[in-house]
């Protein structure tokens, strides 16, 4: 059976990257971007919803990304999904659903860097 894993995401960081490089200097850099969508109730109230995505960029990316996002940078992401989970401090399970960045464009207008592996 075939299947599809494939996350597009256009908006801008919340933050800027945390980046960090983990055992044998393998890059890694964390960002969260959030999309947000409004729509208006049949009594015209306008309703916002945000969501918040985890991104994950590894390597090369990763290395872009700390040296040119930042809070506030718009950005065109492609990659896929992946949950994983561990125990917390008091032992309960808990899930975290992340964004494995494959690929990120700049979309700022004064930027003209373009990255992808």
């Amino acid at each position: 059976m075939n299947s599809l894993n494939r996350v597009t995401l256009i908006e801008n960081l919340g933050k800027d990257p945390d980046y960090q490089e983990l055992e044998g200097n393998v890059p890694v850099a964390k960002m969260d971007l959030a999309t947000t969508e409004s729509f208006k109730t049949k009594d015209g109230k306008k309703i916002i919803s945000t969501d918040w995505h985890l991104l994950v960029a590894w390597r090369g990316l990763a290395t872009f990304a700390k040296e040119y996002l930042k809070k506030g940078s718009l950005v065109y992401v492609e990659g896929k999904l992946k949950t994983r989970n561990y125990e917390d401090k008091a032992g309960q399970k808990k899930y975290v659903t992340e964004v494995i960045v494959e690929q990120i464009l700049m979309l700022d207008k004064k930027n003209t860097a373009n990255e992808s592996e």
